[in-house]
């Protein structure tokens, strides 16, 4: 079986990083698989560049141009937004044109556009896995507080004023639904509260929606690890807290609701362990509780090696469309805490494989003294961490492509 996995990068962004693990997971299981993306950064001989730089860079500046004609020449949201008018011709690419299936993943910012995909899809099988929204929203990868996307998005708010002829979201919806009547398209959602919003909008309602979630290679975290603390520049005592996000001050993550669960523990032993970029140094100037922020850490040995000494991993985001960090916490045996109004509610089952906070940061507070004072057993962690596995995932790809592509 061989299968090209489509996605804008190999490394930089959540998106990769997980589509990066599927393509493993899918050899491992003895599947050809390779990933096709216009930016490349590691030397995996099984990650091809579909166009040089500068090609790739002309259907992403078309796009934005674009946009930002009809959003008001604001540039507040012009990278929220994706329109997917411009892209690549990868349809006549050797890795697609050899392919027996096409899995697309995070493709916006010029890779395809939508007529691409129809190209695509006119000469294979495609799955597309939903990282975020955009695949049933208008033009945005999170959906806004009024659920538009269930009805057909219109009048988008990142847009500004529009109507009419001018409404890209509208327009752009529209596009989406031609493209999906007309192509055999069928959707994987990275966990069940993705799958559940796709299921209720306008575009996917009624069309073929999977559930499956992140792999993530459960076989080489280790519940021991294998340096010290003093080593990993961890503190020698006390009970660890471990956040960890590409970007820590990114709105989305919701900071400030960490720093002030982390403030309600300062009567204990716990410390704060933060893990990724902080491009504001002020961002955790209120940060009570002792702590030692990382700074980001690409050695994937050394940051399993941190969970492994860790109580507790924790996620404040305001919403997740799954909870990676969540998963490799907790196959560490650190006890993963975070709020499970989304993706995160395939990870936590309260006290059982996790602690979920209600809203506020009060409540994750409290789940997080939870964790703490009630840890769970390791192998209770470990095992949950198991359903997400490489194995488990891999086998859940294959056999859909298998009944799907009739390979």
């Amino acid at each position: 079986m061989k299968v090209t996995l489509v996605n804008h990068s190999d490394s930089l962004g959540g998106a990769s990083v997980v589509t990066f693990r599927l393509m493993e997971a899918l050899r491992r299981e003895g599947v050809d698989a390779r990933m096709l993306v216009v930016s490349k950064s590691s030397d995996n001989p099984h990650v091809t560049q579909a166009a040089p730089r500068w090609r790739s860079r002309l259907p992403f500046l078309a796009e934005h141009l674009r946009i930002f004609a009809r959003n008001g020449f604001s540039r507040k949201t012009l990278f929220k937004i994706s329109i997917a008018t411009d892209g690549l011709p990868l349809a006549d690419h050797p890795l697609i044109a050899d392919a027996d299936a096409v899995v697309l993943n995070w493709v916006n910012q010029g890779i395809l556009s939508l007529c691409g995909i129809a190209d695509i899809a006119a000469r294979k099988p495609v799955i597309w896995t939903m990282h975020d929204a955009w695949p049933y929203t208008g033009v945005c990868h999170h959906v806004c507080p009024g659920r538009a996307y269930i009805d057909g998005c219109a009048d988008c708010p990142l847009l500004g004023p529009c109507a009419g002829s001018h409404d890209l979201a509208a327009i752009t919806s529209s596009r989406k639904q031609r493209l999906y009547d007309a192509a055999g398209i069928h959707f994987v959602a990275v966990s069940s509260w993705l799958g559940r919003q796709a299921a209720e909008s306008r575009l996917l309602r009624g069309r073929p929606i999977s559930v499956i979630n992140n792999p993530i290679d459960i076989d080489v975290i280790p519940t021991q690890p294998f340096r010290s603390r003093t080593e990993l520049g961890l503190p020698p005592t006390g009970r660890l807290i471990v956040i960890c996000a590409a970007r820590l001050d990114d709105p989305f993550k919701d900071l400030p609701a960490a720093v002030e669960a982390f403030n309600s523990l300062v009567d204990t032993d716990a410390h704060a362990v933060l893990v990724g970029e902080i491009r504001n140094p002020r961002a955790i100037d209120g940060l009570r509780l002792p702590h030692t922020a990382l700074g980001p850490v690409y050695d994937t040995d050394r940051l399993r090696d941190i969970y492994a000494h860790a109580s507790a991993v924790v996620s404040s985001s305001t919403r997740e469309s799954f909870g990676a960090t969540l998963v490799e916490g907790q196959a560490a045996g650190a006890v993963p805490v975070g709020f499970v109004g989304d993706g995160r509610a395939d990870i936590i089952t309260d006290g059982v494989t996790g602690y979920a906070a209600g809203p506020g940061f009060r409540s994750l507070g409290e789940a997080l003294r939870l964790a703490l004072d009630s840890p769970l057993p390791v192998e209770q962690l470990r095992d949950a961490a198991r359903r997400f596995s490489y194995t488990a995932v891999a086998r859940k790809y294959i056999s859909l492509i298998s009944g799907y592509g009739k390979l």
